[in-house]
């Protein structure tokens, strides 16, 4: 089944940060750059990290209050203006006043930890109990203001991160229209790839894959159902994780589906990621599937950071990425020598055919926990939509606002669904979760330690009149289907577009993929800063 048919889917310590002058600060980075065209504008905190930005100001070189003023700079000079990037769909009129209070804090000696005074963006569909808006990019949702933060904002407040604001998305995740265009919402309008700006970053978090990779923020927060972490990280240049269910909590996140439904990091590099990781872990009372983490989760995945943790390790490759002349298949064939070279044992194995004849049972389930979810959502949400049936009406009163370009026949085939007590939804559940059978099978059989393949193809070109189309290959359905956790990697560059390794592997597996992912990272280096190209040919 088309995935489009519900979701798209080093040392620097002696550099001082002020709000004034500009320094080559990428030049020494460790991560690549692309050598054929230079970015929009040098920017002091290019491809910074959250250990350099602690160590400047422990140094006292630099403080939040001057990072935070230097992202917001950013914003208004890429997202705003220049590129027109419209990956922030608002600014919290609350971050300077965040970071003061960090740089006070930490003037006092108490430091919360590596988020401390780190500027982070997340997506909006994640309330936050503060004067943003949570709209899930829906005209529909405009003024919804949270009462309260999600839980794992709440636990981001409270790591010391300054919330800089929200990003524009896919709307309602995506889970709209069969013919929509990602990073497309009736609220934020269209989100651009930093790389070639023609292009979409991918969905549904298409705005914190775009602002990641920009340089708008340290690091993002997206959410994923099947892909919508994942796809916009690679096609992003982005290291993405999308935990296990139930790693993270979901409360206070306006949800498409019960069973796959997580949000997680999106950020430069596998370290950064892997700090908000732990950071945003926890057992929520207003979320169940929290419950089954205890004991299993970390607040601190950067002990698990191994240059030499694909040594011996047993890696099963998707066989039919492996075939082919896309150049993106040359891209594997590389990182297959990579981890080769690392000492990596690669095994080809089948996946994909198994989970695609799935998709069916998953849509379905997706149709039923959509409508229940909103539904549930919306009896707490602000204003006069309370059901998924308003929002259907907004859309057809307000047409030409709302749904200019394509229309809503995914939100009607979700309200024409029964209760959860439906035989075709327990059904349909039973069939999808059998991927976790599947998986496990294979892992067990050829004694994996993970499964690799492409992440999926190259960022499609803006259509808003037919919409995304298929780019050929997508590694998200199988970890996301069975709940568990998925990693992609910076692979490489083709024609200048980014594409993505996933590693994923069964539930509650993040430390050892991680290791893994970081091991491949540190041999590879094929992070790439965005240089802004309008098309294809410059």
């Amino acid at each position: 089944m088309n995935r489009r048919l519900f979701l798209r889917s080093g040392s620097l310590a002696g550099i001082t940060l002020t709000t004034t002058g500009i320094t080559a600060l990428a030049a020494n980075s460790t991560n690549q750059t692309n050598p054929a065209a230079a970015p929009v504008k040098d920017f002091i905190l290019e491809e910074i990290t959250i250990d350099v930005l602690q160590q400047q100001m422990k140094a006292g070189t630099t403080t939040s209050v001057a990072i935070t003023k230097l992202y917001l700079k950013r914003i208004a000079e890429l997202d705003k203006a220049g590129p027109r990037l419209n990956a922030v769909i608002e600014i919290n009129k609350e971050a300077l006043t965040i970071a003061a209070a960090m740089d006070k804090e930490r003037k006092a000696g108490k430091i919360r930890g590596p988020l401390h005074g780190i500027p982070v963006l997340v997506k909006d569909n994640i309330n936050t109990g503060d004067t943003m808006m949570t709209t899930a990019g829906a005209l529909a949702m405009k003024g919804n203001i949270a009462k309260k933060d999600a839980f794992i904002i709440a636990q981001l407040r409270k790591a010391g991160a300054v919330l800089l604001g929200k990003t524009n998305l896919s709307e309602w995740a995506n889970f709209r229209s069969s013919r929509s265009t990602s990073g497309w919402s009736s609220r934020g309008g269209q989100t651009k790839c930093p790389y070639i700006t023609d292009r979409n970053p991918s969905g549904s978090s298409a705005g914190s894959g775009s602002a990641a990779a920009a340089n708008l923020c340290t690091i993002a927060i997206g959410t994923e159902t099947d892909g919508s972490i994942v796809s916009p990280a690679a096609v992003n240049g982005l290291v993405g994780i999308k935990p296990t269910v139930g790693l993270w909590s979901r409360s206070g996140i306006i949800p498409i589906s019960a069973t796959q439904d997580t949000a997680g990091p999106m950020a430069r590099t596998v370290r950064d990621a892997a700090i908000l990781l732990g950071a945003l872990t926890g057992v929520d009372s207003e979320d169940a599937r929290t419950a089954e983490s205890t004991g299993k989760y970390h607040t601190d995945y950067t002990r698990f950071l191994d240059a030499a943790a694909l040594k011996g390790k047993r890696i099963g490759v998707e066989k039919s990425h492996l075939k082919g002349n896309s150049p993106i298949v040359g891209l594997l064939k590389q990182a297959i020598q990579v981890m080769e070279q690392l000492g990596a044992v690669i095994v080809p194995v089948e996946i994909s055919k198994s989970i695609n004849e799935l998709g069916d049972a998953e849509y379905t389930v997706l149709q039923y926990e959509f409508k229940d979810g909103v539904n549930n959502y919306l009896k707490t949400a602000y204003g006069n939509i309370k059901t998924l049936q308003d929002i259907i009406n907004f859309n057809l009163k307000n047409e030409a606002a709302a749904m200019p370009y394509f229309k809503q026949e995914t939100l009607l085939s979700c309200q024409e669904k029964g209760d959860l007590s439906s035989k075709e939804y327990t059904e349909a559940l039973a069939k999808s979760l059998s991927s976790r059978n599947i998986i496990s099978k294979i892992i067990s059989t050829e004694k994996l330690d993970a499964i690799s393949g492409i992440t999926n193809g190259l960022a499609c070109c803006i259509d808003l009149i037919n919409g995304d189309y298929d780019t050929g290959f997508s590694l998200s359905s199988p970890a996301a289907m069975a709940g568990y956790p998925h990693i992609t990697v910076p692979m490489g560059l083709v024609q200048g577009l980014p594409a993505g390794i996933s590693f994923f592997s069964n539930a509650y597996t993040e430390p050892a993929l991680i290791g893994m992912a970081y091991a491949y990272e540190q041999a590879s280096k094929k992070r790439s800063r965005p240089v802004f190209k309008t098309n294809l040919l410059g």
